[in-house]
């Protein structure tokens, strides 16, 4: 399954590696790619959406 999520608050690489660290510990498989530019996450994965968008919530960020 592939997620387009926007992530308002996410600002910088580091931001970006955080929320790919927290994906990962979901499905440690999904391909995440952030860019800072246009505050969008895809994520390919085969978790549930719910467990990837509280993975973001929990590690800090907001999703629009």
């Amino acid at each position: 399954m592939t997620l387009q999520l926007t992530v308002p608050n996410m600002a910088c690489s580091a931001c970006s590696d955080t929320i790919t660290k927290a994906i990962q510990a979901i499905d440690p498989t999904a391909t995440v790619q952030a860019d800072t530019k246009t505050k969008q996450v895809n994520v390919e994965t085969q978790a549930a959406e719910t467990a990837i968008k509280q993975a973001i919530v929990d590690a800090g960020y907001t999703i629009a």
